[in-house]
């Protein structure tokens, strides 16, 4: 297959990223001042939190963004406490996000065809897309697909699935979102070393972006996920009575480390992209130790994933919104060549995809 940057069928029609939003909820909380929070939360735990504690100094985060306040960490709460509280937060930062990417694009709701909206910490029945339309004015016959449960990996997975509808019908415009309110997700009664661990990296987040087939812009060349034997214990959800239960294996870096370069070249041979065509990487930044993974798999010289630590030291691991963040910051510098996309989330899976700038 021919290399899409040599070969005149660029010019082409593809599905292309034509706005992107991102948003965070209202409270602006301290690193320091969550370890200090966890310090008295664990307190039943003090020699594992002590033999965790410098997770907080080494995760690269300095702040992160919250739809609730601190203390409500340190309250007891249930299902319908955080479902009530994930869709009204939800809510607001999908229509901030949505506005913003549509004034962006100079389109208004009306013109939109489809939504896909992506999310992995709460759960919406009518889903957060039909809920959206109470709110704004979309055409009653726009198509919706709701998806759950790609965690981390949502992202680019989410990304791809919008660029594949919009491709299978030439004229539409697809609104693309992702929310995840990560901290409505935690649990003062789980005293597991996972827990303590997702108080010190996890924020909240949003993002939307518009995707349309034309010949020109941030072009969605090929997209592809690859998705690890043996691995369904990695990463994801335990259901337990009042939440979700985190669940996350120290072995990540070292899968990352040795795995993921031997998947993402398969992706690219099969897309028909070497790999030396890539001008700069857009990757999921789950934690500073993950991020050194990455650094090393792809071979990526100093400074390395600078994009990557920056919004995760400002924000935190938003899970799925957290690579929109990246590629908003890489779309503002006017990039040009080739972008690579990749994110990791539950399965253990890895998305994948190359986006073209022109």
């Amino acid at each position: 297959m021919k290399d899409p940057m040599n070969d005149a069928t660029l010019l082409s029609p593809g599905p292309c990223l034509i706005s992107l939003a991102t948003a965070v909820p209202g409270h602006e909380i301290d690193q320091a001042d969550v370890e200090a929070f966890g310090r008295r939360l664990f307190a039943e735990r003090p020699k594992t939190f002590e033999r965790l504690a410098s997770a907080y100094s080494n995760a690269g985060i300095e702040r992160r963004y919250s739809c609730v306040p601190l203390e409500w960490y340190g309250q007891s709460h249930g299902w319908k406490d955080r479902t009530a509280l994930f869709v009204e937060n939800a809510l607001s930062l999908l229509q901030t996000t949505t506005e913003e990417a549509l004034q962006s694009a100079n389109l208004t709701p009306e013109d939109i065809d489809g939504i896909v909206v992506v999310t992995s910490t709460g759960l919406a029945v009518p889903s957060l897309d039909a809920l959206l339309m109470e709110r704004l004015p979309f055409r009653r016959n726009v198509q919706r697909l709701p998806i759950f449960g790609l965690g981390c990996g949502g992202g680019v997975l989410g990304l791809s699935r919008t660029a594949a509808l919009a491709q299978s019908q030439p004229g539409s415009r697809w609104l693309f979102l992702v929310v995840e309110l990560c901290g409505l997700t935690f649990r003062g009664a789980d005293l597991s070393k996972s827990n303590i661990i997702a108080t010190a990296l996890f924020g909240d987040g949003a993002a939307a972006g518009i995707v349309q087939v034309r010949e020109d812009g941030h072009r969605l060349t090929s997209w592809g996920e690859h998705c690890w034997p043996d691995t369904l214990d990695v990463m994801g959800w335990l259901i337990e009575e009042d939440g979700f239960g985190v669940q996350f294996s120290r072995d990540i870096p070292q899968l990352v480390r040795t795995e993921m370069r031997i998947a993402a070249d398969d992706y690219l041979s099969s897309a028909g992209c070497g790999f030396d065509s890539i001008d700069r990487f857009v990757l999921h930044p789950g934690g500073t130790k993950v991020l050194q993974a990455l650094e090393d798999a792809f071979d990526i010289p100093h400074p390395g994933l600078a994009t990557a630590k920056a919004v995760l030291r400002e924000f935190g691991n938003m899970s799925a919104a957290t690579v929109m963040f990246v590629l908003e910051r890489e779309l503002a510098s006017k990039p040009r060549g080739r972008s690579f996309l990749g994110a990791l989330g539950p399965g253990f899976t890895a998305g994948f995809a190359v986006m073209d700038h022109s």
